[in-house]
């Protein structure tokens, strides 16, 4: 569904600012480069080379679960909360659901598809694949800016420092064991300037030094890998 204007009377509160949520384009702009890059990844696997599949596969598996999370914590605790503080923005809010909907859609066929490729590499498997990311990315296209531009603004008016905190604690909890660093260097490579201020802005000392001495050198070995280098 398209994106429409705030409507005129206050869908944006007024007063002081109650939250940062900028994090949660922080975490779009992964979904983004992620899903946006994974049709190329999955051209760049060679017919029948498995163990390339494997590595690609498990990309977009852990990209869904981020996905899927993401959606369902603003499912269960951001629509009714604006719906209550903020009932201007009601209209955006059904929009969402909606968006959230045909996204869900999307991705249950890409979840669907991907053990058939991981196992064969086939390129006749990896049509369904493609297919679906297509449906993902022209829903994404539509979804993450209108969310950024409807909802997020309401958020930092009306959601709590706790309640952010909670949806940060959702979406670290779907990633797998063992993806972490994967995870991180993704978040981070996504960001305009390449993560510097993320890093700083939300990861203490000791962990800002684990990413630079162990995290980093992991995950270039990960992306080498899903590139086919």
């Amino acid at each position: 569904m398209p994106a429409t204007p705030l409507p005129h009377g206050g869908a944006v509160p007024t007063g002081p600012k109650t939250c940062d949520a900028s994090g949660m384009i922080d975490i779009h702009r992964m979904f983004r480069r992620g899903f946006g890059e994974a049709p190329d990844l999955i051209r760049r696997v060679a017919e029948g080379d498995t163990a390339h599949a494997a590595v690609v596969a498990t990309q977009l598996e852990t990209l869904s679960l981020g996905l899927h999370a993401h959606h369902e914590g603003e499912d269960e605790r951001l629509w009714d909360a604006l719906d209550e503080r903020a009932p201007a923005c009601t209209v955006h809010v059904e929009r969402m659901k909606a968006q959230h909907a045909e996204l869900l859609a999307h991705l249950t066929v890409m979840d669907a598809a991907l053990p058939a490729w991981r196992s064969s590499a086939s390129s006749a498997d990896a049509a369904p694949v493609l297919d679906a990311l297509e449906g993902i990315n022209a829903a994404i296209a539509v979804h993450l800016p209108d969310e950024e531009t409807n909802i997020v603004p309401v958020m930092e008016y009306t959601i709590t420092k706790a309640e952010i905190d909670w949806f940060s604690q959702h979406g670290r909890r779907s990633i797998p064991k063992g993806q972490t660093w994967q995870q991180l260097g993704e978040i981070l490579a996504s960001q305009p300037d390449g993560g510097d201020e993320w890093l700083h802005k939300n990861m203490p000392p000791p962990a800002r030094w684990a990413w630079r001495w162990v995290g980093q050198r992991r995950y270039l070995a990960h992306r080498a890998a899903l590139e086919g280098r």
